[in-house]
């Protein structure tokens, strides 16, 4: 057969459960420190980070908003985020997304519309 589809999946982020989230109304002021999978539909002025950084997904709904960085495994990001965001696995950026600040990857997934004002910056593997 000359042609063939590539029947390959794309790898799916690490975290596929939600362990935590946090809703449409729901506005925290502060630093946010999770493990497993976290989902923020709302706003958060502070810092996100996982706790173990080998499993742990952010999921940022098409409303939430971060202010502040973000330091995860995996990220999947429908929303904003204003600060620089530090993954060590997969960025995946869906068409509504939006992050104003530097993006440090180590691999990535854009849709067409969805917009980075910073930096994209790969990991180097193995230092």
């Amino acid at each position: 057969m000359l042609f063939r589809r590539n029947t390959k999946k794309v790898a799916e982020p690490l975290q596929q459960r939600v362990d935590s989230l946090i809703g449409a109304d729901t506005t925290v002021t502060g630093d946010v420190v999770f493990c497993g999978g976290l989902r923020i539909d709302g706003r958060i002025t502070g810092d996100v980070t996982v706790s173990d950084v080998k499993a742990g997904t952010l999921t940022l709904g098409e409303h939430g908003f971060i202010d502040g960085d973000v330091r995860v495994s995996n990220l999947v990001v429908f929303g904003r985020i204003d600060g620089s965001v530090y993954v060590t696995g997969l960025v995946e950026l869906r068409a509504s997304a939006k992050v104003s600040g530097d993006v440090y990857y180590g691999s990535l997934e854009m849709e067409a519309g969805s917009v980075i004002d910073g930096r994209l910056v790969k990991h180097k593997v193995g230092g």
